[in-house]
């Protein structure tokens, strides 16, 4: 029971950091075609904040990632990433364990 307690606090979680990258990329948008303005503290500081959570992610993957006209694929993968592990690699974990009752 508690090993499917997390995997469902695990899966809020990435729940929760694929929200947190979908919104840094529509505020990445806004600001690059001057929707919205980085002078305005909020944003800025919305802006920052957000590129403080999610660079630890990005950080390893922009090292593998080709350069490709200035386009950071980091963010796809990740999001690829977290989609995998929701979708897949938990569900299965969670039906093992159901299988061997271990929970």
């Amino acid at each position: 029971m508690i090993a499917l307690t997390l995997i469902q606090i695990i899966q809020v979680l990435l729940n929760v950091l694929w929200w947190i990258i979908m919104i840094q990329f529509v505020l990445s948008l806004l600001i690059v075609f001057n929707v919205i303005n980085t002078s305005n503290n909020f944003v800025s500081q919305l802006h920052y904040g957000l590129d403080r959570l999610t660079e630890p992610l990005y950080r390893p993957l922009r090292r593998i990632l080709p350069n490709i006209s200035g386009i950071d694929l980091a963010p796809l993968v990740v999001l690829i990433i977290i989609r995998i592990l929701d979708s897949v690699i938990l569900p299965n974990i969670a039906t093992s364990l159901l299988v061997n009752g271990a929970v």
